[in-house]
């Protein structure tokens, strides 16, 4: 291993534990020294949200393609169907915590980048450029809260498809017969719009998270 990979595994250590230690100061100014600001920063955790938000797209596409099989069983292998409708509840259960984690560490990053732009623009001593400065932040702050109400509404829609998916699982769990399955069609056929719906928000999520990219490129 070269000294400067050593270098950059030390760095990112050091990172790592100002962002556990909670010390934000910190962690921005070692940012800093590589040349690597707040608007980079918010660029990299929205690139990470979007990038959640396509792979719980995925996770719930997934679990919807199973209700649909689970609705039409008409025989076969019981604990097979439910372990299978099981481990799709899981994978979207761990990747929506992702995205919720990823959310808040976007919105950590864009508020304290908004306050230190609108604390730099009063240093701005040439009124012109410290109206362009304004009008620049207000315009970022506009695009970042549509992305942002995207991604927020996405993350609201995944709370009930998780519960009902979830009391499904617990049911089969509890009663893995063909009567019990036959009894879910109802229930799975309102959960499969909730699904359909939850990956159009998502779909918009990454559409508007793509456009922030864009814009700070």
């Amino acid at each position: 291993m070269s000294n400067r990979q050593i270098r950059s595994i030390s760095v990112l250590s050091l990172i790592c534990l100002l962002t556990l230690l909670g010390c934000k100061s910190a962690y921005y100014s070692t940012w800093e020294k590589f040349g690597v600001y707040k608007r980079d920063l918010l660029k990299k955790r929205v690139i990470a949200a979007r990038n959640d938000q396509q792979a719980a797209t995925t996770e719930f596409k997934d679990a919807l393609t199973r209700l649909k099989e689970l609705t039409g069983f008409e025989g076969g292998n019981l604990e097979k169907a439910y372990n299978s409708i099981k481990d799709d509840y899981d994978k979207s259960n761990s990747r929506a915590q992702k995205v919720r984690t990823r959310i808040k560490d976007v919105e950590e990053v864009a508020a304290d980048l908004f306050r230190e732009w609108e604390k730099e623009i009063q240093e701005i001593s040439t009124p012109s450029l410290r109206d362009k400065s304004r009008e620049q932040l207000r315009d970022t702050r506009q695009r970042y809260d549509q992305m942002h109400n995207a991604l927020k509404r996405a993350e609201a829609s995944m709370e009930p498809v998780l519960t009902r998916l979830h009391d499904q699982v617990l049911f089969l769990k509890h009663n893995l017969n063909a009567a019990a399955i036959a009894s879910l069609k109802g229930e799975t056929a309102n959960i499969q719009n909730e699904i359909a719906k939850l990956i159009e928000d998502m779909k918009r999520a990454v559409t508007e998270a793509d456009k922030f990219i864009g814009a700070l490129e």
